[in-house]
């Protein structure tokens, strides 16, 4: 199965998804305040922390060793099991000193109703793996969609009725449980109380690596949550989350599309490197030209998307979320560069480059936590890191994994330096100022749309987008 195909079957799912949750965050943010996205949003990092020890590299690792036998995969899934219930007791237990921490109670209940999609979402690592190895991309499109539309139906249900954060944590709840189940029942890995930890040594190699990765990425994602929390409050947590989340948008559902099938593609030419990054600088090239319409949009317009989105009450997100869209080019791009990482199975060289850029993300954080004093300035700081980690991920990947000089890189993107030239100046000199939210924000977009098809035509980028559709 090609990337053409398999990415058509993702984006059929991902941008249903994209539909539904758009219209459910439309809902929610007019229910649920800032404050309630805020609290969610502190007790949620320590879960994904878990979640993320739980793990262990062996999705990833499944999708890259192709002489693993079904009594392996099961083993290590038996493996999984028991490390998955041990960290859900753990964190159970953990909901006390982090209610104390930050001095609230509330974050008793949630930890411990958080367990449970803890113990979910770790026990769905190894049924997931099994699915992005054998490409079942149609079943994972399809339970994407339905499962995110039960959980959210739901949760509309619940905020409606006064449940407030506790509508969010049955969400993921919910969400984690029934993705489960359905990978589960697909899959069907053996559970065995005895299991052989020889299956396990198998894919350690590789996975510690991915372990490792996972375990630094998570700090350098999660600490300005955990910052804000702590000194600045929930409130501003809430607004600060609500444009992170909205910057992620392009990010997880336009790269998001092509990204997750990377791997698992390319994985079969593990040993031809040079065929592999021909074929990845053409999704490179993709990737930032449509960042470089989707990037300027949200900074032009701003102001208009968190309103329509979220209403008319979370203005202080609009202002992060402008800063924080500079981000969105340089994270489009680098969120493919990890599934090039494993499918050249070097993540030894992932963890050293996560392990860099995680530094400078926390410098980044720490700046505008201690320093500039307000969401405001934090967004800055980290949309700085985010094009700071655009620079040292590529120099990793292909000075030292494709073993390639950098200038043959930028050489292939050179037409797309030139868009971003003329894109920055589109936005500088916008001329109009229109008082509808709605035809204002299509001004926006018609305005920079004709700069941008206009670069296309004059770079001849457009032939990227033909050479791909007709591949």
């Amino acid at each position: 199965m090609d990337i053409k195909k398999t990415a058509l079957i993702n984006a059929s799912g991902k941008y249903s998804k994209v539909f539904l949750t758009l219209m459910v965050n439309a809902i929610l943010a007019r229910i649920l305040s800032a404050e309630d996205y805020g609290i969610v949003a502190v007790i949620t990092v320590f879960s994904t922390f878990f979640t993320t020890v739980s793990d262990m590299g062996f999705g990833p690792a499944i999708i890259q060793n192709k002489d693993l036998t079904d009594d392996d995969v099961s083993n290590i899934f038996s493996f999984t099991g028991y490390v998955s219930v041990a960290l859900m007791l753990v964190f159970f237990l953990c909901a006390f000193p982090i209610a104390s921490f930050y001095e609230d109670k509330v974050y008793i209940s949630l930890g411990q109703l958080l367990s449970i999609s803890l113990l979910f979402n770790a026990l769905n690592m190894v049924p997931n793996g099994i699915l992005n190895r054998d490409k079942k991309f149609v079943s994972i499109a399809i339970r994407t969609v339905v499962v995110y539309a039960v959980a959210a139906v739901i949760t509309i249900i619940l905020a409606f009725l006064g449940l407030r954060y506790y509508a969010l944590a049955f969400q993921a709840i919910l969400t984690a449980l029934f993705t489960f189940v359905w990978n589960y029942a697909t899959t069907r890995p053996q559970f065995h109380f005895k299991f052989n930890m020889a299956s396990v040594k198998k894919v350690l190699n590789y996975s510690s690596y991915q372990f490792a990765f996972n375990l630094i990425n998570y700090f350098s994602r999660n600490l300005d949550n955990l910052l804000i929390g702590k000194f600045m409050g929930n409130a501003e947590l809430g607004y600060y989350n609500r444009a992170y989340t909205l910057m992620l948008y392009p990010v997880n559902n336009l790269a998001g599309v092509i990204t997750p099938v990377l791997h698992p593609i390319f994985s079969d030419y593990q040993k031809q490197i040079s065929v592999i990054f021909e074929k990845y600088m053409k999704v490179v090239r993709l990737l930032a030209c449509i960042g470089l319409y989707v990037a300027p949009l949200c900074y032009l317009g701003a102001s208009e998307i968190v309103t329509i989105l979220y209403g008319n009450n979370w203005s202080e997100s609009a202002t992060c979320f402008q800063y924080l869209a500079i981000a969105i080019i340089p994270q489009m791009i680098n969120s493919s560069a990890g599934s090039i990482f494993q499918a050249i199975g070097n993540t030894k060289l992932l963890f050293l480059n996560s392990s860099i850029n995680t530094g400078i993300t926390v410098i980044a954080i720490l700046v505008g936590v201690f320093s500039g004093k307000s969401i405001q300035a934090i967004s800055i700081c980290v949309a700085i890191a985010y094009c700071c980690h655009f620079i040292t991920a590529f120099t990793m990947l292909i000075k030292f994994g494709f073993k390639y000089k950098m200038i043959v890189f930028f050489e292939k993107l050179i037409p797309q330096i030139a868009i971003l030239v003329l894109m920055v100046v589109g936005v500088a000199l916008y001329p109009f100022s229109i008082s509808g939210i709605f035809l204002s924000l299509v001004a926006k977009g018609l305005y920079l749309g004709i700069i941008f098809v206009a670069a296309l035509f004059v770079s001849k980028e457009y032939k990227l987008f033909i050479y791909l559709m007709k591949r």
